[in-house]
């Protein structure tokens, strides 16, 4: 046995790679779909990555003073280890920048929304966005994205407003976004709002919260006119569904949040907000139109996972490919609020099956910036923990080829068994065998030794299969002699 690192075992975790279920998946072609064009009238990416450039002028400002100002061994630049900013530095900001103290603290929200700044603890450093911003639109328009991702962050939502109500806002407007993109220009806001409560009964009809009144009693067939569920940016018109009288209350519920989106919206650049009406900007149009394609891209394709949960979404995407997969996942998460989507990642991160797990990390990859607070969260659960370290070096800007020297050895060894416990579910025996090699232990006996000692609970069942799998009768029967060793609590 080597250390050597196999380059073709495409289930190895300690080098994070995307994990395959079957070696038939690696001859799988997709058919290539033609590159879509956006709708006529955007502007070219060079145009939209200088409007991003403009709008983002101020934040990308407050990022550079503090890659100079808040370098290593300079005071915190946070309070509360939670990106807000300290007193003391966004006074000493506003001095420096000729700017108010609470302007300072928005830029900097709004540079740590696009990535601009990273924030650890109580200390911060330039996003590598930054380090490209002048050189790379590609960069620039990511970061914009991320800012519009973020939308519901950029403005503090009312105070006197229930939280699941304006958790079902959030949720719903990415159907009122894509009304407004296929609108293509001036839409009232009084239509806006008939979408947005007509959203949100489906919401709350999907959850079973049919809301009883004499209204309904009188006519069975109100409940039954909700349509079914949709994807979040589903093409849909603010048309009241057949035979549902609009809710004046429900209307006046959803008034207040609904401005408070549209100010929100408006404050990233996404849409402009006036005279009783909305309209996106280009840029906000661009954005839109990239989420639906992608949603449309995932259901044209074999997998098709957007209506799916995380779980079943990532069992369809461990037989794609790497970059197919991404794909699916690029869209499984433009369907939906990140926040909830991050949770539901995590979730099916903690079950029984390995697979799952890496895979949902490689989804998390793709969520990038605002997965670190919930990833940064589950870094004390053992069974997270390894990938959970992985993922947080590669968001520091650690080469992935090196990410796995933040583990100690004992991480190192228990993410190597749930690593196998992956390929001897989902795997052929020869893969088992070369996964074998990217031990880091020079020998066997080591590498059993340690693997007996990291307390994986499926230590057992992986030392089985290793051993049947293996043409060495030697080697098989020493590892063999160590499972059973694990099982009875021997040495």
């Amino acid at each position: 046995m080597t250390s050597r690192i196999p380059r073709d075992s495409r289930l190895r975790l300690v080098r994070p790679r995307p994990l395959a279920a079957a070696p038939s998946a690696v001859n799988q072609r997709r058919p290539r779909r033609p590159a879509p064009r956006p709708p006529e009238g955007t502007p070219a990416p060079a145009e939209l990555a200088r409007m991003a450039r403009s709008g983002l002028a101020p934040a990308a400002r407050v990022a550079r003073w503090a890659d100079a100002a808040l370098g290593p061994g300079s005071d915190a630049a946070t309070a509360d280890g939670k990106a807000t900013l300290a007193d003391a530095t966004a006074e000493r900001a506003a001095r420096d920048l000729g700017l108010t103290a609470d302007r300072v603290r928005a830029d900097w929200d709004t540079a740590r929304l696009a990535g601009l700044i990273e924030v650890h603890g109580a200390s911060a450093r330039p996003g590598w966005r930054l380090r490209a911003w002048d050189r790379d639109d590609s960069a620039v328009l990511r970061g914009w994205v991320a800012l519009f991702d973020a939308w519901s962050l950029a403005t503090p939502e009312p105070g006197d407003q229930e939280p699941a109500t304006v958790a079902e806002v959030v949720s719903a407007m990415p159907q009122v976004l894509s009304f407004l993109q296929l609108s293509a220009g001036p839409v009232p806001v009084d239509q806006l709002l008939d979408l947005l409560r007509q959203r949100v009964t489906e919401l709350r009809t999907e959850r079973c919260e049919v809301v009883y009144d004499a209204d309904t009693a009188a006519d069975p067939g109100t409940a039954a006119a909700n349509t079914p569920a949709r994807p979040a940016l589903a093409a849909a018109g603010p048309a009241e569904s057949e035979g549902e009288p609009a809710d004046p209350a429900r209307a006046a519920e959803l008034a207040p949040l609904l401005d408070w989106a549209l100010h929100a919206l408006a404050s990233v650049g996404a849409l402009t907000y006036g005279d009783g009406q909305a309209t996106l900007t280009p840029l906000g149009s661009w954005a839109v139109w990239v989420k639906l394609e992608q949603i449309c891209v995932a259901a044209q394709s074999p997998a098709g996972n957007i209506e799916q949960s995380a779980e079943d979404m990532l069992r369809g995407c461990a037989q794609l490919r790497p970059n197919a997969a991404r794909a699916e996942y690029r869209a499984w998460l433009a369907a939906r609020p990140v926040g909830s989507a991050v949770t539901e990642l995590l979730a099916a991160a903690r079950g029984e099956d390995a697979l799952l797990r890496g895979l949902a990390f490689e989804a998390l990859r793709v969520v990038g910036a605002p997965a670190e607070p919930d990833v940064r969260a589950v870094v004390e659960e053992p069974a997270l923990r390894p990938y959970a370290l992985l993922w947080l070096a590669e968001h520091d800007g650690v080469d992935p080829e090196d990410a796995h020297e933040v583990l100690t050895r004992e991480e190192a060894t228990w993410l190597w068994v749930d690593t196998a416990a992956a390929v001897a579910d989902h795997g052929e025996a020869p893969m088992l065998v070369r996964h074998l090699e990217s031990a880091l232990q020079p020998t066997v006996p080591a590498l059993l030794k340690e693997v007996r000692a990291a307390g994986h609970p499926r230590t057992v069942q992986v030392l089985v299969a290793l051993a049947a799998a293996h043409p060495d009768p030697a080697l098989a029967k020493a590892v063999r002699r160590a499972a059973f060793q694990v099982h009875t609590g021997g040495h």
